[in-house]
């Protein structure tokens, strides 16, 4: 029989995704169970929260295996951690009030109880809800604190960007144009991508790095050399963009969606000893290092977000049952721009 509901109006069990078994290679749905789990009433400073929009990242994976990281593994049976908006349903945290908007990290379930502390008020009114998932949110500051403060980014700057129609991607070449960059190149996995790319965000030059060697390709796009590489890929894309990189250029590396679920060491680059030759940086991000720039972030993006100046799109799958698939297919590059999961309701 059911329990009496813990909230008045809020069901007494809702359901969230647990890790089942850490993924070898490439993750699969049996590696990931979903549970009915009993929705608890918020103690004293905290929230619960009825999820709206749920998100998936490419840091997910690292957070799946038991290998020591930036961030702690995920534990097994137990709920993943995402980000995540949300309705304040009930709340004992002073500040937060029910019908309150929040932007979180206890995704991937339909309600979480948590401490109001660790919550952000969001306004549905200046941006649509799930934009605080990615443009505005996580995947945006990623870009903009790699592009400004880690690149330093100088007008007439030749910038490339890898994954440039996912979530990060998109963002960077975008602020690299109205940053005063002189040229901005894009790789995608399709041609519909790399026609986004250039119509739509307004990049000079995009390729589809599946019709041929990434090298050969980029060098045709950046005759006069790469100043800037913005690495969400690794691998054969990172070899490419040294071979193009010029004199005391800088290399962001926020990703490696490349080698995520790699099994083996993969070869490239191979040509890393150029860096004696050129000079250039390399320089790793982790956005939760630069997290004072927020609110410059957030009142420079937003203002180009609502003048149309920057476009951003979404991919969304729809229902709590449909996370799965949808981080499945962010992994392996089906979405176009910043994948989210809809809930019902």
């Amino acid at each position: 029989m059911a329990a009496e509901p813990t909230v008045p109006g809020v069901p007494a069990t809702a359901r969230e995704w647990h890790l089942a078994a850490r993924p070898e290679g490439w993750p699969v749905p049996a590696d990931f169970a979903l549970v009915e789990a009993p929705v608890r009433a918020p103690g004293p400073g905290e929230v619960l929260v009825r999820n709206i929009h749920l998100s998936v990242d490419p840091y997910m994976r690292g957070r799946m295996s038991a290998r020591k990281s930036y961030a702690e593994p995920y534990e097994l049976d137990r709920p993943m951690l995402g980000g995540a908006v949300g309705r304040v349903v009930a709340s004992r945290a002073e500040g937060f009030a029910e019908g309150d908007h929040v932007l979180h990290y206890f995704g991937w379930r339909e309600y979480a109880t948590f401490d109001a502390a660790t919550a952000v008020k969001v306004d549905p009114d200046a941006a649509p809800l799930s934009a605080y998932l990615g443009v505005l949110g996580m995947p945006g500051l990623a870009a903009y604190a790699g592009l400004t403060r880690v690149a330093g980014i100088r007008a007439g700057d030749v910038v490339f960007v890898s994954g440039a129609a996912g979530a990060v991607g998109g963002v960077v070449g975008q602020l690299a144009r109205l940053k005063g960059a002189a040229r901005v190149i894009g790789s995608a996995g399709s041609d519909e991508k790399a026609e986004l790319l250039v119509k739509e965000y307004g990049f000079d030059a995009a390729f589809n790095y599946k019709d041929g060697p990434v090298v050969e390709q980029l060098l045709a796009a950046a005759p006069d050399g790469v100043d800037v590489y913005f690495d969400n890929v690794g691998g054969e894309h990172l070899e490419a963009a040294i071979e193009a990189m010029n004199l005391h250029g800088r290399i962001v590396v926020c990703g490696m969606i490349s080698q995520y679920n790699a099994t083996e060491p993969t070869a490239a680059p191979r040509n890393l000893a150029q860096i004696i030759a050129k000079r250039f940086r390399m320089e790793g991000l982790l956005v939760g290092d630069h997290y004072d720039l927020q609110p410059k972030f957030v009142e420079e993006v937003s203002a180009w977000v609502r003048s149309g100046e920057l476009k951003y799109r979404e991919t969304a799958t729809r229902g709590i049952d449909s996370a799965v698939d949808a981080f499945l297919d962010m992994l392996r590059g089906a979405n176009t721009g910043k994948m989210v999961v809809r809930l019902d309701g």
